[in-house]
C-alpha cells in the first residue's frame, strides 16, 4: 500500500458499525492500519463486528446517535482508549419505507434523527477533539440528490448531509479539516436484503445502473479509506458517488 493511502496511526470513530455498510467501512480501516471505535445500539453486533476484526487496535462504544450525551460519551471513551480522534464516519441511518401520501410525522422525525441531526451533532461534539489534518465523512445516499419515485423523507434526510457536508467543509477548512460525503446506490446489506431478493424491484434497479449491478460491500469501504486518508489531502466538500454509474444515467 502507498504510504499516502494508509491509515496507520490514525483513530476513527465509525457508526452504524455494527452491521452492514458501516461494518465494511470499520473492517476496511482496522485493515489500513487505523485504531477503531466502534458506535451502534447493539452490543451483540458491536462484538460480532470486533471479532471479526480481530486486532487490538478496536474497541466498541453503544451508542444512541439520537442522544447528545451518548455522543460524547462515545467521543470522551474514543480519547480515554487511543488518545485521538483523526476521523469520523457518520454512516449510521434508517428508512421506513413509506408512501409520500402515507408518511406522518412521527416518521418524519425518527428518520430525520437518526440520519441528518445525528450527523450535525456527532460532528460537533467530535470536531472538539479533532487537530488539523482530521477528516469526516458523511454516508449520504444517491437519494439525497437523484429524485426517486418513492421515499421522500429518507431523501430529505440524505439530501440535508449533503448541503450539511458543504457547510462544514466551509466553516472548518481553515482548521485543515476535511468533510466529505459518499452517496451509495443499492449495495447488498440486511437493509437491502428483502427488497434485492424481488427481481421485479431489482430489474427496476439494474435498468437505470449502467454497471447492471448492484454493489458489493468493500467497494464503498475502500472510497472511505482513501477519503480518510492523507491522499484525499486536497479533497474537501464532496460527494462522491458509489453507484454504478446511475447518478449519470441518461436516456439509453
Amino acid at each position: 500500500m502507498l504510504k499516502s493511502f494508509s491509515l496507520e496511526g490514525k483513530t476513527a470513530i465509525v457508526t452504524g458499525a455494527g452491521k452492514g455498510i458501516g461494518k465494511a467501512i470499520a473492517m476496511a480501516f482496522a485493515e489500513a492500519g487505523a485504531n477503531v471505535m466502534l458506535v451502534a445500539r447493539t452490543e451483540s453486533d458491536l462484538q460480532q463486528a470486533q471479532q471479526e476484526i480481530g486486532n487490538n487496535r478496536t474497541s466498541y462504544a453503544i451508542t444512541d446517535i439520537t442522544k447528545r450525551s451518548d455522543i460524547e460519551a462515545a467521543v470522551e471513551k474514543t480519547i480515554q482508549q487511543f488518545g485521538a480522534l483523526d476521523v469520523l464516519v457518520n454512516n449510521a441511518g434508517m428508512n421506513i419505507r413509506s408512501s409520500l401520501s402515507d408518511a406522518t410525522d412521527a416518521e418524519w422525525h425518527q428518520i430525520m434523527d437518526t440520519n441528518a441531526q445525528s450527523v450535525f451533532m456527532f460532528s460537533q461534539e467530535a470536531v472538539k477533539k479533532m487537530e488539523s489534518g482530521s477528516s469526516i465523512i458523511n454516508i449520504s445516499s444517491v437519494g439525497g440528490d437523484r429524485a426517486l419515485k418513492t421515499g421522500v423523507v429518507y431523501a430529505a434526510s440524505k439530501a440535508a448531509i449533503i448541503q450539511m457536508t458543504k457547510v462544514m467543509a466551509m466553516e472548518w477548512g481553515p482548521k485543515n479539516i476535511r468533510v466529505n460525503a459518499i452517496g451509495p446506490w443499492y449495495f447488498k446489506t440486511p437493509l437491502t436484503e428483502k427488497i434485492l431478493n424481488d427481481p421485479e424491484y431489482l430489474d427496476s434497479i439494474l435498468a437505470v445502473t449502467p454497471m447492471k449491478r448492484v454493489g458489493e460491500l468493500p467497494e464503498v469501504a475502500s472510497p472511505a479509506v482513501f477519503l480518510a486518508s492523507d491522499a484525499a489531502s486536497y479533497i474537501t466538500g464532496q460527494t462522491l458517488f458509489v453507484d454504478g454509474g446511475m447518478s449519470i444515467h441518461g436516456f439509453s
